[in-house]
């Protein structure tokens, strides 16, 4: 199978079911933004200190698989073969964010993103994530999207934010807090 089809080449492409679309559409827009958050997660899944994590960060990327697929299905004709997204999904963020809260000081004030690569690499995670939300609520306000796929970004952008302050603490690395100028 050759990678390059040449049907794009105009500036369309085809959704799961068969209709074509603008590559512009927000539904491309969402589920490409969802495919370039699954890289950054690979960047953040491939950072030594993730070692002990890989299995978290493998089945996040298929979570991510998952909602690029559903968001790539034409509206009403998704086939059959196509998963869905599981509220455990959610569920499962929460429980590994509340193991690393217990283990974080109380946050007392914003914190800016670095302080160490691997922390940046995070905070980088965290804000594609936040787009890929966005694009996602944009897609709704034009077409019904499963709400579990928002929940389950919204989530996971919670939890790359903790990530990014545990790994800080792994690596003995003080949080800068954001200071307000005086006016």
């Amino acid at each position: 199978m050759k990678i390059y089809t040449k049907t794009g080449d105009k500036g369309d492409t085809s959704l799961i079911g068969g209709s074509r679309v603008p590559k512009s559409h927000e539904r491309v827009e969402a589920y490409g933004t969802v495919d370039e958050l699954n890289s950054f997660i690979g960047v953040v899944r491939d950072m030594p200190v993730n070692k002990k994590r890989q299995d978290i960060f493998q089945h996040i990327q298929e979570n991510l698989f998952v909602i690029g697929s559903l968001l790539a299905a034409d509206p009403g004709k998704k086939p059959g073969y196509l998963p869905d997204l599981q509220e455990n999904e959610v569920l499962a963020l929460e429980h590994q964010i509340d193991q690393m809260q217990r283990e974080l000081p109380e946050m007392k004030y914003f914190i800016l993103p670095g302080g160490h690569p691997d922390v940046s690499q995070c905070h980088l995670a965290r804000a594609v994530c936040r787009r890929a939300e966005r694009g996602v609520v944009r897609l709704n306000d034009k077409e019904t999207v499963d709400a579990h796929i928002i929940i389950y970004l919204n989530r996971l952008s919670d939890y790359l934010f903790v990530l990014a302050r545990f790994i800080g603490r792994e690596h003995q690395v003080e949080e800068i807090p954001w200071k307000p100028r005086e006016k």
